[in-house]
């Protein structure tokens, strides 16, 4: 079987930095796998957050440490390496995950905001709409659809003959569509349709849904204020912050020549930095009773070290 090979070109040069790249990317790899780790662990031990809402956040930071490791594996031994190569095959994988776990994301924030949007405007409701099977399959339909929708195009970009072999980039993503012989308009259709499916319609689900939320609570008393505010307000946080990276990542492809490779690789670098890092830090000092268990957690370490 032939291996064709992809050069990654949006490495800057690295040769006498290579080694604070790679202990500074090993560390934020770490920190990615421990900050989220810590939270899920904290939501699967103690009993009072096995709510949808705690599910759901846990779900969202499992998904993170994956996004994470389908990346900074390979971003670390190429920081190593003298060249930084990738055969085609592994890299049309990278994408799947990439945009699998991206698209996931926005379901499960749309998953977020239907809980919190069924917690506050039906209250009386909620034990009913939101079963724990329910919540289960919200859970498995944000993994499975984005999948479903990237892995046929994947699979037919296998077949397609590459012009060109140096990828602009630091892993891989969709300026691979440049290295195609070919322009498809079938691609784009394929591609827009997919952002719509999982990007664009839950966006505006959530827009929706905490509209509705604003609505009833701008009505309501001040303790509904408060749960909307304590429970909705870090949702949101991550919401914006993951579109203006998603934003990026469409947006960098288009703007090829206007950007020097360092300022390329700088901005690449944060785009797989600091959501993964931020999600926790938002979750576990906005939400309240997580911020208990992990304020308990470290209390309780500080302690043993220091007998």
């Amino acid at each position: 079987m032939n291996v064709t090979y992809v050069s990654l070109d949006g490495f800057v040069e690295i040769e006498k930095l290579k080694y604070f790249y790679f202990f500074m990317m090993l560390t934020v790899y770490i920190l990615i796998v421990c900050s989220n780790c810590t939270i899920v662990s904290l939501i699967v031990i103690h009993k009072n957050l096995h709510e949808p809402m705690y599910i759901f956040i846990a779900a969202l930071l499992i998904n993170s440490v994956l996004f994470s490791t389908n990346i900074y594996p390979k971003l670390l031994s190429d920081f190593l390496s003298n060249e930084q190569m990738i055969s085609y095959q592994v890299c049309l994988l990278q994408i799947l995950f990439f945009y699998s776990f991206g698209g996931s994301e926005f379901l499960l924030l749309a998953a977020m905001s239907y809980d919190r949007y069924v917690s506050i405007c039906k209250p009386l409701q909620y034990t009913i709409l939101m079963k724990k099977i329910k919540v289960g399959i919200f859970v498995g339909m944000a993994w499975i659809v984005p999948f479903c929708h990237l892995i046929v195009p994947v699979i037919k970009n296998t077949k397609k003959e590459l012009c060109s072999f140096s990828l602009k980039g630091i892993f891989c993503n969709n300026s691979l569509n440049y290295l195609f012989c070919a322009g498809s308009g079938e691609q784009v259709i394929i591609g827009l349709v997919i952002m719509v499916n999982v990007a664009i319609v839950p966006v505006l689900f959530i827009i929706f849904t905490y509209a509705k939320i604003l609505i009833v609570a701008s009505k309501s008393c001040g303790k509904v204020k408060r749960k909307a505010a304590q429970t909705c307000l870090p949702h949101l946080l991550v919401l914006i912050n993951y579109s203006c990276l998603a934003i990026y990542d469409v947006i960098i492809v288009r703007l090829e020549s206007n950007f020097s490779k360092t300022a390329r690789f700088i901005m690449t670098l944060q785009l797989i930095m600091y959501n993964p890092l931020c999600n926790p830090v938002i979750y576990g000092l906005k939400m309240t009773e997580i911020y208990k268990h992990l304020k308990k957690l470290f209390c309780n370490s500080r302690c043993i070290c220091s007998s």
